[in-house]
């Protein structure tokens, strides 16, 4: 792999290429879309410094998203550790108090009631969602938004693939759960 021997435009290449994924699992997991910006391109200068460890044995979007997946795990506790309150804006709240999503649909080709009813959907699953525990939480986005094998799921979780397909399945079934009075029959 021209990285690993140091090939800078081929950096910018994966960097371009993986950027916007690592954003949207970053965001996903910890829920501020400034910080997943940062974490993202720590995430990328972790890459380039560890470039010679990576092994072609296993697809590099697992090892990206591993790196990805500890990187978010670190930020949940550092800020475990040392909570913190924005001085600037607080959070926007629903209606039963919890925080409203950043990422929204644009209802615009849909009459104003579907348009309230999507954007209501859209809060409680990720409302659903957040509430997830982590691991249930992060296999989910890798196996939507990235569409990633469960094989792949399972190295950057670092478990089996069964555990895999036992987290997935309890992820789903606590997602139907919650989300039932908002789903047709």
């Amino acid at each position: 792999m021209k990285v690993r021997r140091g090939n800078r435009p081929a950096f910018e290449t994966l960097v371009t290429k993986y950027n916007r994924p690592v954003i949207n699992m970053i965001f996903h997991t910890i829920n501020d879309p400034v910080e997943a910006e940062d974490l993202a391109q720590n995430v990328f200068v972790q890459i380039w410094k560890t470039r010679s460890r990576y092994k072609p044995t296993a697809k590099f979007s697992t090892w990206l998203f591993t790196i990805a997946r500890n990187m978010c795990l670190n930020e949940i506790r550092r800020r475990a550790r040392h909570r913190a309150e924005s001085l600037d804006q607080p959070p926007k709240e629903t209606a039963d108090g919890a925080e409203q999503p950043v990422q929204v649909a644009d209802p615009s080709a849909m009459t104003a009631d579907d348009a309230a009813l999507r954007v209501e959907l859209y809060a409680q699953v990720e409302v659903a969602l957040r509430a997830l525990p982590e691991v249930q939480r992060t296999a989910m986005m890798l196996l939507r938004h990235k569409e990633m094998p469960y094989e792949d799921i399972a190295k950057v979780l670092g478990c089996s693939l069964s555990a895999t397909k036992s987290i997935i399945h309890r992820a789903r079934d606590t997602l139907r759960m919650r989300l039932k009075p908002y789903l047709r029959s």
